[in-house]
């Protein structure tokens, strides 16, 4: 996949993930693209260990089941970074 292509998926999945995830993460277009990326990568690998049983870095690709998996993935990454933000600043 081309680096347009990541862009676009993972402002893509970062907004539906932010829209959907509850509360308020903050953040720019940037952040957000990262947590899209980031996503893509996170439920692109899950998906495909759930599917194959082997653990394989893999990302999800521009298509409808692509997107879905990817905002999973966000949305996991959202949740993960909150329990860190929280861990740190106790």
């Amino acid at each position: 996949m081309n680096i347009i292509t990541w862009i676009i998926l993972g402002l893509l999945a970062g907004v539906i993930a932010k829209s959907i995830y509850p509360g308020s993460q903050g953040g720019g277009m940037i952040s957000t693209m990262i947590l899209g990326i980031v996503g893509a990568f996170l439920g692109g690998t899950l998906f495909t260990l759930l599917r194959t049983g082997t653990l394989q870095l893999t990302s999800a690709s521009l298509s409808i089941p692509g997107v879905i998996v990817a905002v999973i993935g966000a949305i996991i990454a959202i949740y993960l970074w909150g329990l860190f933000q929280r861990g740190s600043r106790a």
